[in-house]
């Protein structure tokens, strides 16, 4: 199976995905659009995916898959070894609870054309975007870490002793946050976590530094 990953190295979504490709042990074809010169708003672009958003999976029978969560869903019914999601209901309910924190909460107004649109139409600089980016990410970080910190069900990673889909979203959502300096000091719990998945070659081989568009 031949698979192509249309891309950018620093969005967070795009990392997930390379994280969930990774550790599904699946090889794919790099393909990088520089955002900031809008390669994403091309004709060829729009035609696999008319949002203009990355990512974008490409099948190799010419299916476009698109939104990162339900890639990742996705993978996981196609290739399900090693599993993303536990095996019980209830388990189940709460990945997907603390994953969509960031994917669902915290993401959606943290993105590029969020903070190009605060930029365009209220003349909010580097400085005003920044202290919205850091504003949602406290409304998301703060509780998250709670819920990790008390639970039971936290363990090594965000749910028991195998990452999953939890772990994804909060590793990628971590590397963008470096971005705009907010380091972890005040989640340890989240540290802890973000850690031990930056030492498994999964996660490091897809965080956004390490990217062939990066340079």
């Amino acid at each position: 199976m031949t698979l192509t990953l249309h891309n950018y190295f620093r969005s967070s979504t795009s990392t997930r995905l390379r994280i969930a490709l990774n550790l599904k042990g699946l090889a794919y074809d790099y393909k990088g659009y520089a955002l900031l010169e809008k390669q994403h708003k091309s004709e060829a672009f729009l035609a696999r995916n008319p949002a203009g958003l990355v990512p974008v999976l490409e099948l190799d029978d010419g299916t476009h898959l698109t939104q990162s969560m339900a890639i990742i869903e996705y993978l996981d019914e196609t290739h399900p070894e090693p599993p993303l999601l536990p095996a019980d209901a209830r388990g189940r309910a709460r990945v997907r609870s603390l994953a969509g924190m960031i994917a669902c909460d915290l993401h959606p107004l943290n993105n590029l054309r969020v903070l190009q649109y605060l930029d365009r139409e209220f003349g909010q600089g580097d400085d005003g975007k920044a202290k919205w980016f850091r504003h949602w990410v406290k409304e998301a970080f703060d509780p998250l870490e709670v819920m990790l910190a008390t639970s039971s069900q936290t363990g090594v990673f965000c749910h028991g002793d195998t990452p999953g889909i939890a772990d994804i979203c909060l590793y990628a959502q971590v590397w963008n946050n470096r971005r705009f300096k907010i380091e972890t000091d005040s989640y340890p719990t989240i540290a802890r976590i973000f850690g031990r998945l930056d030492k498994i070659d999964a996660f490091a081989r897809a965080a956004p530094p390490r990217q062939p568009d990066a340079a």
